[in-house]
């Protein structure tokens, strides 16, 4: 039996630190330890591929949390069985539970979908929140960052687009972009 190792964070700025420290901690080389920074929303990942082919039957994989593997029930239990048709076992560190056996097995499926409810549960709250925010007029997205004010301004001075773009240190275009906006609105 050997042991291998996967962590997983869903931005490239979070660090695998801790779940690396833990998996060396039980005992996993840092040799066998796979990782991917990207979200756990779809199974192409780099880190996960090499864990796939690198795995054969009797090895067993170890992971921190259950919601590390990935976030859909769907793709857990797809990977879950293709470990297990492999003779391949896992184990949730932080957990406490393991693919092994036929209660383990069924652990990991209602924990998974405890954990996809859960995500689908901030999703709606983060959605009525947002709808919230902006029933009271705020307004998301990039900041303007052009002052149209000046823009116009200049313009009805007579200056001309290229001096305003070269004052306001912005694009031609974006001045053409201002007072188009100008005229239509």
């Amino acid at each position: 039996m050997r042991l291998f190792g996967y962590a997983r964070v869903s931005t490239s700025q979070q660090s695998l630190e801790i779940q690396v420290n833990a998996l060396k901690e039980a005992g996993v080389l840092e040799s066998r330890i796979f990782s991917d920074k990207e979200s756990g929303s779809h199974l192409d990942r780099e880190g996960l591929h090499l864990l796939r082919i690198k795995v054969e039957g009797g090895d067993v994989i170890l992971i921190k949390k259950l919601d590390r593997l990935g976030r859909n029930t769907e793709d857990m239990i797809k990977l879950i069985k293709e470990f297990d048709q492999m003779g391949v076992s896992i184990r949730f560190l932080d957990d406490g539970i393991s693919t092994e056996g036929t209660m383990g097995k069924m652990v990991v499926t209602i924990l998974s979908a405890v954990a996809e409810a859960e995500r689908q549960r901030i999703l709606e709250r983060t959605n009525e929140g947002r709808l919230e925010a902006k029933a009271k007029g705020v307004r998301f997205g990039r900041k303007p960052s052009v002052d149209r004010k000046a823009v116009r301004t200049l313009y009805s001075q007579g200056v001309g687009a290229t001096e305003i773009a070269g004052r306001l240190k912005i694009g031609r275009s974006t001045v053409y972009k201002v007072l188009g906006s100008q005229a239509e609105g």
